[in-house]
């Protein structure tokens, strides 16, 4: 098994680093006497022809009837074009995705002109997608969480809906809709050993962060809650920070892609843990100076590992 991996560094003037997813047709019956004044008077064919026809609905009609059925979700998902934050979209997503549902219900029992019938069953079936897609689109809403737009703009159903529009509107009708607006995927990166926290560092201890795995990671030093420092590591790079003061701390690391500096996360597959061992400096006097710690955490896995790591909360890594 491999371990991340913690050396513990030689004491001395300068001690060596501590690394660490139909219409149903209608039967006729006949018969009756071969005497003809038996017979009940008959009603002729043309009759019973126009009596029992369905009367095919206007264009008009089913435009009308359309913008009636799609008016609710048009004004929700405007209001999802419209939200800033991720709460406000978070909620617009919501009632978006309720009014997807309605507004399909009402599509699929809509009277429809011959020509429309097709058309009219594909924007119904689009619309229950785009319900399911715009509520799986919400997320968790933790700080980990992919951006709403992001996660819309990888779906098929917003594309759906536009192909059943367009498939009415080469016929002549109207299916009055605006989508909301999208993202890409964001590769956000912070330059390597960018402090996104710091505090006063004036000790002599020093910290090496060495991130010889295939992702950028954010260290965080503290102890408790208190965060003495915050660097941002490059993959396959390393960062020594200086000056830290003596004391008893825990590091914590959080790795993937896209940094968020609002949300102070990544925003793709993160996780959040910690190294099990914690990293302490002391200063010690001795003859002919002062010795003090180095140590080095490498988040790599290696054969050698000594170091075991625990996932946490992200509510728990300090920021």
């Amino acid at each position: 098994m491999t371990r991340p991996h913690v050396r513990s560094g030689c004491r001395g003037l300068v001690s060596a680093g501590a690394a660490c997813a139909l219409a149903l047709p209608l039967a006729a019956c006949g018969g009756g006497s071969h005497h003809d004044s038996a017979l009940p008077a008959r009603t002729p064919a043309a009759a019973l022809s126009s009596a029992s026809a369905t009367p095919t609905v206007s264009a008009a009609e089913y435009d009308t009837s359309l913008a009636a059925a799609l008016g609710p979700l048009d004004r929700s998902l405007r209001a999802v074009d419209r939200a800033k934050t991720d709460s406000a979209l978070t909620h617009a997503l919501g009632d978006a995705a309720a009014a997807s549902t309605t507004a399909a219900e009402s599509v699929g029992s809509a009277d429809t002109p011959d020509a429309a019938v097709a058309g009219n069953t594909r924007l119904a079936q689009a619309l229950r997608d785009l319900g399911d897609g715009l509520r799986s689109a919400r997320g968790t809403g933790d700080r980990c969480a992919t951006s709403p737009r992001v996660e819309m703009g990888t779906g098929t159903y917003l594309q759906s809906v536009r192909d059943a529009q367009k498939a009415l509107s080469t016929l002549g009708y109207t299916a009055p809709l605006t989508l909301p607006r999208t993202a890409r995927a964001q590769h956000r990166r912070l330059s390597n050993g960018h402090f996104i926290k710091d505090s006063r560092r004036s000790g002599l201890g020093r910290l090496t962060i060495d991130n010889d795995s295939d992702s950028d990671a954010v260290i965080s030093v503290g102890k408790g809650r208190s965060v003495s420092f915050m660097v941002y590591v490059r993959e396959n790079h390393k960062v020594t920070v200086r000056g830290v003061r003596n004391g008893s701390y825990t590091v914590y690391f959080t790795t993937d892609s896209d940094w968020s500096a609002g949300k102070e996360s990544f925003t793709r597959d993160c996780r959040f843990q910690k190294f099990d061992d914690r990293a302490k400096f002391s200063t010690r006097s001795v003859t002919g100076g002062t010795q003090y710690d180095v140590l080095t955490f490498s988040l790599g896995l290696t054969p050698l590992g000594n170091a075991t790591t625990s996932e946490v909360p992200a509510g728990d890594f300090p920021s």
